[in-house]
């Protein structure tokens, strides 16, 4: 076994690193506090070629792997910027996928330039208020018409929806009921976000407020048939191809924002001085610490043997599941020791650590449940008969 990176991969982190610091703790506040999109983060990220790590690279990218994707997001989550930084890039490693796979070459060379680029930002219209992870249970609805489909229906938690000009959009073609199985029916599609169609509605919430999350409500929007993904009918197949890469990918962002926290923790309890000693001095501050290093590093090491997995051509479905349960965990446990190590100032913004520990909170809810995962790998791994 081989833990080391490559020459090339250790150029992707020093390059992605040296991107992410020029934005430092003050620009996330700002962000934060503004509820403001990092455009300007953006912009640097998508001029360092960075966008299209995995895309192909007649189309302008790098054609690279998850594990390359892997180690862009947790440098880009690394350094302060948390799930503000990571969710402002995070669709265009893992969501253009169904494009890649199963798009037209007319449809590769139209849509995939543009958001290499940066010029386009897309968002995902998939989770729906009563569907949530019965994604078969959607009812969002594309009705034929000449020339392509009129659709009408809602979605939720659809990230970057307020910014976003593209958007990437699952809807049934068939009702659940008349379908054959569940999982067939659903449609997918890549189109333009036609506001005179489509009303956006942000949700306030607890953390990554730079980054909007929003209601999506669609009223009669034509989209027009060249821009369905593949065949009518086959979506759901579509869009699991990109599972196993984006649970990946929130493992390692997880596993990057708890690892930033652990270092401002340390070094506050290096310089924090009471009762004439520094806190860290302490063994009731050190191993906690030293605890939240062990479960960090094992978190991103599955998730390293999943994305290896992957693409190596093997199946990965147990692993990058782990991967997502264990980073969500240990990010979120080692924010949260990061708050109490630092006492009071913990609470304060001035420290960062209370901004990290709010948005490494989502890592354990999305885009799939504990419970679900936890489901998924007693079924499959341990042949346990089927929960839900």
């Amino acid at each position: 076994m081989d833990f080391g990176l490559t020459p090339e991969q250790d150029a992707i982190v020093e390059g992605v690193t040296a991107t992410v610091r020029r934005f430092g703790d003050e620009y996330w506040r700002d962000c934060e506090a503004e509820a403001r999109f990092p455009r300007e983060f953006h912009r640097a990220m998508a001029e360092g070629g960075w966008l299209g790590i995995t895309m192909p690279q007649e189309y302008g990218g790098a054609g690279l792997g998850v594990t390359e994707a892997a180690l862009v997001m947790h440098s880009v989550a690394r350094h302060g910027g948390g799930m503000g930084a990571a969710s402002a890039l995070h669709i265009n490693m893992f969501g253009p996928h169904p494009i890649v796979v199963h798009g037209t070459p007319e449809q590769k060379a139209r849509f995939l330039p543009p958001l290499i680029a940066g010029t386009d930002q897309a968002c995902f219209g998939f989770t729906e208020p009563n569907a949530g992870l019965d994604t078969t249970s959607i009812t969002t609805f594309a009705t034929k018409v000449p020339g392509g489909y009129r659709v009408n229906g809602r979605k939720i938690w659809t990230s970057t929806g307020q910014v976003a000009n593209k958007i990437m959009l699952l809807t049934r073609t068939t009702k659940k009921e008349e379908a054959r199985r569940a999982s067939e029916g659903i449609t997918l599609f890549y189109t333009d976000l036609d506001r005179s169609k489509v009303e956006v509605q942000r949700i306030p919430k607890m953390g990554r407020a730079a980054v909007d999350s929003n209601m999506v409500f669609i009223d009669d929007l034509f989209i027009p048939e060249e821009d369905r993904i593949g065949e009518e009918g086959r979506g759901f197949s579509y869009v699991l191809d990109s599972l196993n890469p984006e649970r990946i990918l929130i493992a390692s962002e997880a596993v990057a924002i708890g690892q930033d926290a652990l270092d401002r923790a340390a070094r506050y309890a290096r310089d924090r001085v009471v009762f004439g000693r520094p806190i860290g001095q302490n063994q009731a501050i050190q191993h906690p610490l030293a605890e939240c290093w062990a479960a960090l590093e094992s978190a991103w090491m599955m998730a390293m043997k999943a994305a290896w997995l992957y693409d190596n051509g093997r199946p990965c479905g147990a692993e990058a599941n782990a991967a997502k349960l264990l980073g969500g965990r240990a990010g979120f446990a080692a924010c949260e020791r990061a708050v109490l190590t630092h006492g009071g100032m913990g609470y304060a913004k001035e420290y960062v650590v209370e901004r990290l520990m709010r948005e490494v909170m989502i890592t354990r809810i999305a885009p799939i449940s504990e419970q679900l995962i936890l489901s998924f790998i007693a079924e499959r791994v341990l042949g346990q008969p089927k929960s839900y």
